[in-house]
């Protein structure tokens, strides 16, 4: 069973919050890729896709997962990570991946700031378009998926919670354990 638990899924998806639950619950450290990617390129989200563009953002994302070297830790990574084979391929060799599944609608709902929240998109493309593109990158890595309908963040938590630890207990039943 891996240590980490990596959050997964669109923005307004809820990973931020969510991870922060779980890292308290079960006393874990906390890490959201977004933040540490502001914190070394001293600038937010969307002065990096404003002053080159949403692959460059892209790049930096890829280049900061892939120096990820800890334990026993919750990642909350951003939305456009699945884009990145590489990434994604070292998240699952240390992490278990988890994605966070809200609809359409209710992420239109949370989400009313689209143009300015560093969103890693081509020019002119919509909010849909980018879900659409995004949901089969987000199944194809998922180890675990949580429908997030009618749950509070909380609930969200403790449903990750119950999948990682049923997940551990199937993994040592078929080890012979």
């Amino acid at each position: 069973m891996k240590s980490n638990l990596t959050l997964i899924g669109m923005p307004g998806a809820g990973k931020s919050t969510v991870g922060i639950i779980l890292a308290k619950n079960l006393t874990f450290g906390f890490l959201d890729t977004d933040v540490l990617i502001q914190i070394n390129q001293q600038k937010s989200l969307q002065q990096i896709i404003d002053g080159s563009d949403h692959l460059n953002l892209r790049r930096i994302e890829e280049g900061e997962i892939l120096k990820l070297n800890i334990d026993k830790h919750i990642i909350a990574t951003g939305g456009s990570v699945p884009y990145s084979e590489k990434a994604m391929e070292h998240l699952k060799n240390i992490s278990e991946i988890v994605f966070l599944y809200v609809s359409y609608d209710e992420l239109e709902r949370r989400i009313h700031n689209f143009e300015t929240r560093g969103i890693s998109k081509a020019p002119n493309q919509t909010f849909k378009e980018i879900y659409d593109e995004r949901q089969i990158l987000y199944k194809k890595y998922a180890d675990i998926v949580v429908d997030c309908y009618r749950l509070n963040q909380d609930q969200v938590a403790m449903e990750i919670v119950k999948s990682y630890i049923l997940k551990g207990a199937a993994n040592n039943n078929n080890k012979g354990i």
